[in-house]
């Protein structure tokens, strides 16, 4: 492993090889980055100096200002900032069955909630206390509201749990941010009254699958979808099991890993895929595409990290498993992506019981799967899965929801503020800290800045083409996307020091590893239970589960002035239309 790896990513490679050996409110002013305009030129991204740097970091945190106080200003209590016409919004009360909106917003300050820890990792102390004292004082989940149990674990649920871990941190990592007197575990009593009434979802149901809505007040709701995702199913784990270990209850934890041993069951005997949405009731794939994005790319993703939180072998032979599979049916193109001749190397959607290819797009929530090759280790592939979307953005100005890689272009044109491609660049200039990855940090805020703001925030792009938008801010804007851009360039915040010791949920919520999660009274009782069950294993035509672990490091050497070869960046180039 090459000694400029960084530490978060050493410390987890080594866990795994052990395991499988044994087994600041104040917005700035408005005007744009000062920078050049970014090119393509190999003597620019050799080189990123330390005035840009601060630069950057000083125009990401007002951003985040410029978002955040329009938001408090225009909008709190309720959910999400309109930031074209300066207002709120909540649930839509006039129209039940718009899931767009109502999936997410529960009438609970959503923004503020999932921006808490924002306002730590910024060093912003005074308005962190206020925001608690805010969210203490206004929120209340006794609603008649039916809301996604996926989004209200990963947004809310997890919110409160940082929030609350953040106070407690007995080495105060961001300072004091809250006084003795002024904070009695109310963030806890709110996350463990949320969880109770997501709680509902998982009666009831005949395969263990839980139901994917729950309304806050009366349960679950009437004529409630039969259908759900792969990654509502296996995307709870994280926040569920902090929880019971905070409680000292181990109900929520055991509840989660059933979820996940219950659709682990309905994997494809030929390919060991899953696909992406399933009959709660049958067990019945409804939706037999199987790949790394919308659906289904928060499950990988919880697998692993799973694993890193709890230590439970068995969520690290499970991603050990399904990332063979999807190496051996998804990926196409040449053998090494850094290395060799042939196609350019792309993950594709494909049948889950055939593995043939499905559909000719993908989507801009697969860029999150460059985050889970990092901690896998797998170097070159996350900056090859990096490159291929970073040359998107650079034709569009924004990730499109769905790219159509055969006619080179956009299949659904809209952005709305994602993070995942934020998230992938922050992770490799962690890996690598080659500072190619700054410059298109800088090249991800230039965009948001000259396509997106607007009067009073940053709004949705409904045409990454026409530069159209619409009037939406989601949470996850403030909660991750610039939480992201602004750890890329601080590189001397708290967190960024000790990365070993911190890690995200998949709504960007940071949670500091703790041996004590992996020591739970519970789990050999848990890891009995497993032993006795009679879960069917099928035995399944796919790669060794054994994979080669050993870290794929990075070549600093080699490849000193991009990550990824020159002619490598030109075949992408032509692959996404951009030349």
């Amino acid at each position: 492993m090459v000694k400029n790896y960084k530490a978060m990513f050493t410390f987890i490679i080594l866990l795994t090889l052990n395991v499988l050996s044994d087994q600041s409110n104040s917005s700035g002013d408005d005007d744009t980055c000062k920078f050049k305009e970014p090119h393509f030129d190999l003597k620019d991204y050799e080189y990123f100096s330390e005035d840009d740097r601060l630069h950057m970091k000083d125009k990401v945190k007002e951003m985040f200002y410029f978002g955040y106080d329009n938001y408090m200003k225009h909008a709190f209590p309720l959910d999400e900032l309109n930031p074209i016409h300066c207002s709120g919004r909540g649930p839509d009360k006039e129209r039940p069955d718009n899931i767009n909106i109502n999936d997410v917003l529960g009438g609970y300050s959503l923004t503020l909630i999932d921006t808490l820890d924002t306002l730590a990792i910024m060093g912003n102390q005074t308005e962190f206390r206020k925001a608690v004292k805010l969210i203490i004082n206004n929120v209340n989940f006794d609603q008649d509201n039916v809301v996604q149990v996926f989004e209200a674990t990963i947004r809310v649920l997890g919110g409160l749990l940082a929030g609350h871990l953040l106070i407690t941190d007995p080495l105060q990592t961001f300072g004091p941010l809250m006084h003795a007197d002024e904070y009695d575990n109310e963030l806890l009593s709110l996350a463990h009254d949320l969880a109770n009434r997501l709680l509902p979802a998982f009666d009831d149901t005949p395969t263990g699958i839980p139901w994917p809505r729950v309304n806050l007040r009366h349960g679950l709701p009437e004529n409630c979808a039969t259908t759900t995702c792969t990654a509502g199913v296996g995307t709870l784990i994280i926040e569920f099991g902090i929880l019971s270990y905070l409680l000292g209850d181990e109900s929520f934890e055991n509840i989660a890993r059933r979820a996940v041993n219950s659709i682990w069951k309905y994997r494809s005997n030929n390919t060991g895929l899953f696909g992406n949405v399933i009959n709660i009731k049958t067990g019945e794939w409804v939706g037999k595409m199987s790949g790394l994005g919308a659906g289904i790319d928060s499950f990988y993703e919880y697998l692993i990290k799973g694993f890193v939180l709890f230590g439970e072998k068995e969520d690290l032979q499970r991603f050990n498993d399904l990332y063979g599979c999807v190496t051996k049916y998804m990926r196409k193109g040449r053998k090494h992506c850094n290395n060799g001749t042939g196609e350019t190397t792309l993950y594709v959607n494909v049948d889950m019981d055939s593995g043939q290819t499905a559909n000719t797009w993908i989507d801009s929530l697969q860029a999150s799967f460059t985050g889970v090759q990092v901690l896998r280790g797998d170097i070159d592939e996350a900056v090859c899965s990096h490159a291929l979307y970073y040359k998107i953005w650079q034709r569009y100005g924004a990730l499109p929801e769905r790219f159509n890689w055969n006619l080179k272009a956009p299949d659904v044109k809209f952005y709305p503020l994602r993070p995942e491609f934020s998230e992938a660049t922050y992770m490799l200039y962690q890996a690598t800290k080659h500072p190619f990855y700054l410059h298109v940090g800088l090249e991800i805020v230039k965009s948001l800045e000259a396509h997106t703001k607007v009067e009073c925030g940053y709004a949705t792009m409904h045409d990454v083409e026409e530069k159209t938008l619409e009037d939406r801010m989601e949470s996850f804007f403030l909660s991750e996307t610039l939480k992201y851009l602004y750890l890329l360039f601080d590189v001397d915040n708290p967190l960024n020091h000790d990365a070993s010791s911190w890690i995200f949920s998949t709504e960007g919520h940071v949670f500091k590893l703790d041996e004590k999660y992996r020591e739970r009274s519970w789990r050999d009782e848990v890891n009995s239970m497993r032993s006795k069950s009679n879960r069917p294993y099928v035995t399944i035509n796919r790669p060794n589960s054994t994979l080669d672990w050993k870290c794929n490091s990075f070549n600093q050497q080699k490849y000193s002035k991009f990550p990824l070869e020159e002619k490598y960046l030109q075949q992408i180039e032509k692959f996404v239309g951009l030349t």
